[in-house]
């Protein structure tokens, strides 16, 4: 992880600045798992109570050049700036960034457990109550489901800074739940 990228995007009165991030996190997500599976982190670094209006892409040189030349950015140009590829700063923290999942939904979740046969359509309805649903005011980014087609928010967590890195993968979001990127 000694390169990054910065992404920009930039709203319009047609199409808000969370949406488009989306598309352009749902683009990204599509291609990492054919370049460079593994090795490329994502971050944003204007998190706040949102995740901001930037994508930043952790790689090396080889991968980032690799996943730029695969044209995943393709139909968004008009909505982003796209900055060079750079390398990482020589004074950085580090930091997880991960996906929280959480619980949102008892309907679901009874289906759910119905259809994987654990658990009677009765039992469920004893069982999971909707004061088991779990609430996040973790910033997300909504992706749209590649099998189904329903939206669904993905909380994204940044961790605490971290004075030394943490080898390891990331999945097909970037995200990790171990392995730290930089963070300046």
């Amino acid at each position: 992880m000694d390169h990054y990228q910065d992404i920009q995007v930039i709203a319009d009165a047609e199409t808000s600045g969370p949406v488009l991030l989306a598309q352009l996190f749902m683009r990204l997500h599509q291609m990492l798992g054919r370049v460079a599976a593994g090795r490329i982190g994502v971050s944003f670094p204007r998190v706040a109570r949102t995740l901001g209006d930037c994508l930043r892409v952790h790689g090396t040189l080889a991968d980032l050049t690799a996943l730029q030349q695969s044209g995943w950015q393709q139909g968004l140009r008009d909505y982003i700036i796209s900055g060079e590829i750079s390398g990482v700063p020589q004074e950085v923290s580090w930091r997880v960034v991960k996906r929280v999942q959480v619980k949102s939904s008892a309907e679901r979740l009874r289906r759910r457990s119905v259809n994987k046969g654990w658990i009677s359509e009765e039992e469920a309805r004893e069982r999971i109550s909707v004061l088991k649903e779990q609430r996040s005011n973790l910033p997300y980014v909504l992706i749209k489901s590649g099998s189904n087609g329903n939206a669904y928010p993905l909380f994204i967590e940044h961790g605490p800074l971290q004075s030394t890195p943490v080898s390891g993968g990331f999945n097909s979001y970037g995200l990790s739940a171990t392995a730290t990127i930089p963070w300046f």
